[in-house]
């Protein structure tokens, strides 16, 4: 593999809470990119680099242990909304991509995970939400 080069990551939420604010938070915590969702899906195109030895790094991956790479989408207020009664974080794992996957993404394409966007209690997802396919090639 290539020394830090940079791909692209697609998380995609397929059912996002309508009027709720969502956004990517960086490794500072600071909301990234806010947006309004309505009843459609809602993407948020995350850059990472990967290093030679095939771990995901860069201002958006976060981790826990030597092998535990993920990406936070912040919600309501976590997005910088202040009139919400939502203050949550979605966290998608990114350190169990496929290698395979890897090298496609180096060749240019586009590695994209649809999210559920919904938790149990109607509100949005939160904590670890798992892919609902797991991630697939989609440029």
């Amino acid at each position: 593999m290539a020394t830090d080069e940079t791909i692209r990551l697609r998380l995609t939420i397929g059912d996002p809470v309508a009027g709720v604010t969502y956004s990517l938070q960086d490794k500072a915590s600071a909301a990234v990119g806010p947006v309004v969702a309505t009843e459609a899906p809602l993407s948020f195109d995350v850059p990472v680099r990967l290093s030679k030895d095939g771990r995901l790094t860069g201002d958006f991956v976060r981790r826990e242990g030597p092998e535990r790479r993920f990406v936070y989408i912040a919600i309501g207020t976590q997005a910088g909304e202040t009139d919400t009664p939502w203050s949550r974080r979605a966290k998608i794992d990114v350190h169990d991509i496929a290698p395979a996957l890897l090298q496609q993404a180096l060749a240019g394409a586009v590695l994209e995970c649809r999210l559920p966007g919904r938790a149990k209690d109607g509100g949005p997802a939160c904590a670890t939400v798992r892919p609902l396919k797991g991630w697939q090639v989609v440029d």
